[in-house]
């Protein structure tokens, strides 16, 4: 290796650290479950701060570790487990939000850092974008702007850590938990619509139907009437639910809500949105083989 490559990996190498001691001051600790603490982000000078839904296993003595050292107690404020958010409240003034910076500024093979504190002292990961795409609905229903995958290495405790672009902003928060085996990153946009959202209600609003489902293979009459192979069949009811008054039986396969195909209970989830509370949607079944047209009335879920 030259003298001018040295040098250049030298400057490389005092640009990262200096990068992750920058974005460091805007990350904490985050103490909220009996096993091992987990990272959080500062979201506004008001004391806000951003982490990860499942780290946070208890909803009272939370406690967050600051860039100094010193340790203060936090509030939850609310929490999406579809998104895998909990936002938190602190002092104000203790903490300063980092700078943020929109998905779009990415590419598949920019260099990314992944900053989080799951202990007193400050830990980092450094990879690439390997996959980005467009925006996608999670396991429990929630929608994220884009679909963001690392191979940045989440150590322990990473969860709700942040992801830093080469310019030193924060581009979204980690998480282990929206699909095993994958280091997802929640997109800023996607934080914002969730913390305005909780700082409005505590929680983010979902739809319900009443109803106990688990996924099942359609007749095959119906499969080919209706282009796909599976629904969800129905194995309990509440007797004052949506789906009760409605009219929905047990052994009932739903198949569409609203005009669009359930297939998994993913899809269910995902068309329970805020948006659908309240709202008289159709909801199609197949019953004893014959596509059944039926109309509920969304309640919300509590």
């Amino acid at each position: 290796m030259n003298v001018d490559n040295q040098g250049v990996l030298a400057q490389l190498s005092q640009a990262l650290a200096a990068t992750v001691e920058a974005v460091g001051q805007s990350v904490v600790r985050v103490e909220g479950r009996r096993r091992g603490a987990a990272s959080g982000i500062a979201w506004a000078e008001d004391g806000l701060v951003l982490t990860a839904h499942h780290s946070v296993q208890r909803d009272h003595d939370l406690r967050l570790g600051l860039p100094n050292g010193e340790g203060i107690d936090a509030e939850l404020v609310g929490r999406d487990p579809s998104t895998d958010l909990a936002l938190l409240r602190a002092p104000g003034g203790v903490l300063q939000p980092p700078a943020w910076a929109n998905v779009d500024t990415l590419r598949v093979g920019h260099l990314v850092l992944s900053v989080g504190r799951p202990t007193a002292a400050l830990q980092a990961g450094l990879g690439i974008v390997s996959a980005l795409d467009q925006a996608w609905r999670t396991p429990a229903g929630g929608k994220v702007e884009a679909y963001l995958q690392t191979d940045v290495a989440l150590y322990p405790g990473f969860s709700g850590s942040a992801l830093v672009d080469a310019e030193g902003r924060v581009v979204g928060m980690n998480t282990s938990a929206l699909m095993r085996g994958m280091s997802l990153t929640v997109p800023v946009a996607t934080l914002r619509e969730v913390v305005e959202t909780l700082l409005a209600h505590g929680r983010v609003r979902r739809g319900y139907l009443g109803v106990g489902v688990q996924p099942a293979k359609l007749p095959p009459q119906a499969a080919e009437a209706l282009g796909q192979k599976t629904g969800l069949l129905v194995v309990s009811i509440e007797s004052d639910g949506s789906a009760a008054q409605g009219g929905l039986l047990v052994g009932d396969l739903i198949v569409a809500l609203g005009g669009e195909p359930v297939r998994h209970l993913d899809d269910l989830m995902f068309l329970l949105g805020s948006d659908a509370i309240d709202a008289t949607v159709s909801l199609n079944v197949v019953r004893g083989g014959t596509v059944t047209p039926l109309s509920v009335t969304v309640s919300e879920r509590t």
